[in-house]
Formats: structure tokens, sequence, C-alpha cells
């Protein structure tokens, strides 16, 4: 009793029934152990809730006995809420109908009563099966759709001071906080809208928000962890949620019977629009690889993760099933799935790992193609002797000198001379005019004579025919 009054501040007996023990018949006896407690000072009643239930809250010594109840230091328990019941408290009762929709608590069998009555008379015609009860049997209430944490896990009215805080300058006030990391919640902040307020004044809490996300501090307690450089201040209020952003910011929608279905989506469409400069995340694209299409990803280093549901599919799904929007995303989906950033750093490095690696394993399959190509022709190929070298063609040689016949220096076959038996050296000599007698005596020919090949030089015609003896 006293650890969920410590954390609801003030509630009825039926919502601590169904917060602590829903497997109870009734809450008869959690009213006598509030009766109890204030007997000794540690509850009081100030009023009645709208459905007439009676509500309860605990005094200053109650508040300091919760804490002791639930372990935690007396400064963090907030305030009594006295005379919040005065006025019914519908917003303290919309944050208790919250608080048990998330938790959850399941109904465990009770401890059965021992009968001391005797058992009735069978009537005529009855049988004794039908009257005898088994005597370990216990009750168990409807189910519950299974939540997050407990009790424990909860505080309420949690408030996040701002530099500089004054009157002109409220700080940040969360209707409630989850802390479960057991069921991957290290942090969940909660706002409860019953829509009575403007919706530009639900969208001013996300810029608080934010700007209590962006304080930094420097902690000289965990300054070796940080290298002395400056940390955010959330980060002392509460663990690293294990994503990128801040913590997340769940706003269940209340609104009774004062808006129909579509205006409550009308109004959720308002609130995601105001705050789309709060949970949006910058995008940074890089251009394609070999072909490839651009690819990028969105930072949430500077964004917080909004999520949107209502009470009344709290309460009829749980907080398991598919009951979250998140902002930015296109449909209903579990918590997980809904806190999940698919298009941030970390997927975008998973895609071009599964890129590199598809090119990779393209590139070993083209391989291994042409290496089977290879092998296959080299099995089916017929192997061809080698052909020598073509002989070089026969120019035949002149009757006169021996020589090769050449017409104007060149030792081609397609260029013989007409006759083909004296070459243009010998035939000019035999056409030359008679010498004198004194050439003839001394063997001084003429300058215009040309000069009859000597034998000597008929080899290096044979292998330089190109050049001139």
């Amino acid at each position: 009793m006293l650890a969920a009054l410590g954390v609801l501040k003030v509630a009825s007996a039926d919502q601590i029934r169904r917060l602590t023990y829903p497997g109870h018949k009734d809450s008869r006896g959690l009213r006598n152990a509030c009766l109890d407690l204030a007997k000794h000072g540690l509850t009081q009643s100030d009023g009645y809730a709208r459905d007439g239930q009676k509500l309860w809250g605990l005094t200053t010594l109650g508040l300091t006995a919760a804490a002791e109840a639930l372990g935690r230091p007396a400064a963090d328990m907030g305030g009594t809420a006295r005379g919040a019941a005065r006025s019914g408290a519908p917003h303290a009762m919309a944050v208790n109908e919250t608080v048990i929709a998330l938790t959850g608590t399941q109904p465990v069998p009770t401890r059965p009563i021992a009968r001391t009555t005797p058992a009735p008379a069978a009537a005529p015609g009855a049988s004794a099966e039908s009257l005898t009860l088994p005597a370990t049997a216990g009750r168990v209430a409807s189910p519950v759709p299974a939540g997050f944490g407990s009790v424990a896990s909860w505080a309420t009215e949690v408030v996040h001071p701002l530099p500089g805080v004054s009157r002109t300058r409220p700080s940040v006030r969360a209707d409630a906080v989850l802390r479960a990391p057991e069921a991957g919640l290290p942090t969940l902040l909660v706002e409860v809208d019953r829509c009575t307020e403007a919706d530009d004044v639900l969208a001013a809490k996300f810029a608080r928000y934010r700007e209590f996300f962006r304080v930094k501090v420097k902690d000289h307690s965990i300054a070796a962890l940080h290298g002395g450089q400056h940390i955010p201040l959330w980060e002392s209020f509460y663990p690293p949620t294990g994503r990128e952003g801040y913590p997340p910011i769940a706003v269940v929608f209340d609104p009774g019977t004062r808006l129909g279905d579509q205006a409550l989506k009308n109004r959720m469409k308002r609130v995601l629009d105001l705050t789309r400069e709060h949970w949006t995340g910058s995008y940074k694209s890089f251009g394609g690889y070999d072909g490839d299409r651009s690819d990028g990803y969105a930072e949430y280093d500077d964004a917080i993760p909004v999520i949107f549901t209502t009470l009344a599919r709290l309460q009829d799904l749980g907080p398991l099933a598919a009951v979250w929007w998140r902002c930015g995303h296109r449909r209903w989906e579990t918590l997980a799935d809904a806190l999940d950033n698919p298009d941030d750093r970390d997927a975008w490095r998973r895609r071009s790992t599964e890129r590199h690696e598809a090119r990779e394993e393209e590139g070993r399959a083209r391989e291994q193609g042409t290496a089977r190509e290879a092998t296959s022709w080299a099995a089916t190929a017929v192997s061809v002797p080698a052909q020598p070298d073509p002989a070089p063609p026969l120019i035949p040689a002149c009757e006169t000198c021996g020589g090769l016949l050449k017409v104007m220096g060149r030792t081609d076959p397609s260029a013989l001379p007409p006759d083909a038996r004296i070459c243009d050296a010998c035939r000019r000599l035999d056409t030359a005019q008679p010498i004198g007698l004194l050439k003839a005596l001394f063997g001084r020919p003429d300058k215009d004579t040309p000069p009859r090949p000597q034998p000597d030089c008929r080899e290096a015609l044979k292998w330089r025919p190109a050049e001139r003896c």
C-alpha cells in the first residue's frame, strides 16, 4: 500500500488493487488497509473521484515511509498531492490508469480460506461432486494483458530542471517515468493528454524537453569516464537508452467522451506536425558506388523519439501489442519496433556490408565461370602440329656473273628482268662502248662503265640483297 501510494500519490482502493493485487476478488481488504494506515497518520483522504470512489493519499510521514518501502531517497519522492482529491483529480486518475495498463500486473491465485461452517446438505437428486470444491483451489481473476516492470519501476510527477529556472521559465515535469531495463526499456517518459488543452500547448512541452536534453554539465564524479568533457544533463538522471537520440516520450491520449475517433485523429496529426522538428532526424546522403543508386542514413543524435497511443488501446490489447504509432513511421507497431530506427547509421552500414559482400560473391562467381570455360575449352581442343616457317622465295642467278637477278636494286621475284637470265649490271656492261688502248693496257675502266661484281660478294648478296656490293 505504501509503495503504490508513494508512486501514484493519490489513488482509489480499486486502482491500488489492480496495480498490486489484481487477483483479489474486491478491494475491501485494501480499503481496510488504508483505514489502518490512517490511524497511524500515514494516509489521508481528501475527497472522492468523479465516479464516486474514495481517494487516498499519503501524509508527510507516510511519504517518508513509502520512500523506505521503495528504497528511494526521500528527496526523490516528490510532494504529497494534498488537495488534489478535492476536485476529483481527473488528471491523476488518468495517469493512474495509464500506469496500471502499462504495468499489466498479472493476477496470482489467492490462498483459499478454510470453511468454518458445515457444508450445506445435498438436495434430493444432486450429486456430491457438484457441492464439493477442491480444498486447494484458489481464485484467479480475468486475464490481464501483460506489460512492463512493476510498481517499483515507476515514478510520477518527475521534475526535470532547466538552467535558470524561475517563475517565468518553469521546469519540465513528466507525468510518469518508467524504468524497466529487464524489458529493454531503460527509460520511457510518459505524457498523459486528456485533450483539454490546445494542440500548441501540448506541442510546446516537447520544445522544453529538447531544451532540457541539450543541457550539458561537467560531472566530476564520472569525469574520468568522459575524459573531463561535458556530458548531457539527462544522463545524470537516467541510464543510456542504447539507441541514437534522447530518451523516448510516449503520449497517451485519453479523450473520454470529449472527442470522437475522427477528432482524436485530427488532434494527433496536428501535434505530429507541430513537433516535427523535434523528432525528425537529419538525413545524410552518399553517392552510389559502381553503378549503385545513392544511399544514406538519418542521424537521430539530436532527435526525440515520440510515440502515440490511446488509453483504450492499452487497456484492451496491452502495451506488448501493436498499439504504438511512432512519429515518422506509417503504421501501428510494437513498442520495440516503434523505438527502432530502421534508417539510422547502423542500418546503412548493414546495407553497405551486404552490397559489398554481394559484389564480392558476384566477382567470385564470374572468376569461377571463366575458369570453368577455360578448362572445358582446353579439354575439347584438338592439338595442331607446329608448321615450319615458310622458305624464302628462290631468286635465279645471273648467267654471266652468277649473282642474284635484280632490277633497280630490288631482289624481288615479282620484279625480275624481262629475260630472267642476265642482271642489269651485266646487261649495261655488254652494251657499253669499247675502251681505248691505254685503258685496256693498264686496266682502268671508264668511270661511266659499271663495275662487274666480284666473286667474293656473292655470299653477301644472299644475306643482304637490298645492299649494293
